[in-house]
């Protein structure tokens, strides 16, 4: 599948890309890793898929509530073969308390790998469980028994995660009985994260950064950083976004990445926590598919969504309702031809959705609802708000129909997926499989890799 078929005395092996140091400290076969998808669409499924083939998966945990996590966690762990990995995600959401019991709750059931996503400045939820269990081996290097691969999507990002927890948040740990001394002590000998990996324009939240530009930025500055602070162990670079082809699989190793993560091509298969709906939908894209939304759980700061635009309405809908913000001061303050058109939208009264938006945070977050009934634009956000959650919801149930308002997370790496498998047995999404699309993508770029290798040497 990933090119010609001419003979090459060249032979590059998948088991051989990437870090050779990733794949024994993760235990796993390739230097590969399929990240998390919000609210459970990397799925218990898709993780123990991962883990019985020797590859690393995350689970979906950002925006689950806890008692979902909790039950995930026992799932998986009740599933895994031997001592295979795998991964929880954790997303940064703004709410430390929730963070914090979510990482004692990870501690708690000896997860001991986290994809930290979202991220724009350190946590000391973060910080306590890169720190919990430090300890100096007999060689005198630094054992963290848990490990945080860090998505980053700018360089500022990227280097708070490569150098060393923030000391203030360590000795604050320390001071509340949380880490020892011995953990302080350590905590500046270790990077808060032995692996970042790069993220270019992908699906969902984006930077729509370019991995060409990306990936061998955040090398050099890993060889700055390595050097500045002496540790003893590479920090690793991953690759992730526009990764649906063996090429593009090639590229980023070429580029300097000891790893890379998938994330579209994985919520079009057997084993996502979505839709049979959206599956659909999904194996019938290609590359100019997408469109950029604004983000329901960043709405008012105009962070940008990237999702499926083919037969769906939602990507328009949803730039209207930030235009309508940045125009208008309140709900009241709408033309009724206006407030008309939301309600079909919504297909069901702006009261009604105040109402329901109402009940939620006086449960969960009183704090907004305060803020929000002090301050008529911010209830205005959180009415609009209440179109993503519902949206998102519609897409992962796949109903009632129809289904114009599916709001469904994707970049065109699963567009470029679809086209490189068209006519193979992968075309059908439900003969697609997580660890069957992981062995096809790391084949398929060595094989890449070997030929143009070799083409290189002929022409010399």
């Amino acid at each position: 599948m990933a090119g010609p078929t001419e003979d090459t005395t060249l032979s590059i092996a998948a088991e051989a890309l990437g870090s050779a140091a990733f794949r024994r400290d993760y235990g796993v076969r390739l230097a590969y890793t399929a990240g998390s998808m919000y609210q459970g669409i990397a799925s218990e499924s898709m993780v123990l898929a991962l883990a019985n083939a020797g590859l690393l998966g995350f689970f979906g945990s950002g925006g689950l509530s806890f008692e979902s996590v909790e039950e995930a966690i026992a799932t998986i762990q009740g599933g895994l073969p031997g001592t295979a990995s795998y991964g929880m995600n954790l997303l940064s959401e703004g709410r430390p308390d929730a963070e914090r019991r979510l990482i004692d709750l990870y501690l708690e059931r000896g997860v001991r790998n986290v994809e930290a996503s979202a991220f724009l400045r350190i946590t000391a939820p973060l910080v306590l469980f890169r720190l919990r269990g430090l300890r100096r081996n007999a060689e005198g290097d630094v054992i963290a028994r848990q490990r945080v691969i860090a998505k980053a999507s700018r360089r500022e990002v990227a280097e708070a995660f490569m150098s060393p927890p923030p000391l203030a948040i360590a000795r604050s740990l320390h001071e509340a009985g949380d880490i020892t001394a011995e953990e302080l002590e350590l905590s500046q000998q270790i990077p808060l994260a032995q692996d970042v990996c790069v993220e270019a324009d992908s699906g969902g939240h984006t930077d729509q950064g370019v991995a060409f530009t990306l990936v061998p930025t955040i090398v050099a500055l890993r060889n700055e950083i390595m050097q500045r602070h002496r540790y003893r162990s590479l920090i690793r670079v991953g690759a992730a976004g526009g990764i649906g082809t063996p090429e593009a699989v090639a590229a980023a190793f070429i580029l300097g990445a000891d790893f890379v993560t998938t994330g579209s091509v994985n919520q079009c298969t057997v084993e996502a926590g979505t839709s049979d709906a959206v599956k659909d939908l999904l194996q019938g894209m290609d590359i100019h598919d997408t469109a950029y939304a604004p983000a329901g759980d960043l709405f008012e700061m105009g962070s940008r969504v990237q999702v499926l635009k083919k037969g769906l309405l939602f990507p328009a809908r949803a730039n209207r309702l930030f235009d309508l913000y940045r125009q208008y001061d309140s709900l009241e303050a709408l033309p009724a031809g206006t407030r008309e058109t939301l309600e079909k939208y919504f297909r069901r009264t702006l009261d009604e959705v105040w109402e329901e938006t109402r009940a939620f945070y006086a449960r969960y977050r009183p704090e907004e609802l305060e803020r929000a009934e002090r301050t008529p634009k911010a209830r205005m956000a959180l009415v609009f708000r209440w179109y993503f959650v519902q949206t998102n919801r519609l897409a992962r149930s796949g109903g009632p129909q129809p289904n114009v308002d599916y709001q469904i997370h994707c970049g065109p790496a699963l567009g470029a997926f679809n086209r490189w498998v068209r006519g193979t047995n992968l075309e059908n999404w439900r003969s697609r499989h997580v660890a069957v699309i992981a062995d096809r993508l790391m084949s398929g770029a060595a094989q890449v890799l070997s030929l143009r290798l070799a083409a290189l040497t002929r022409n010399a």
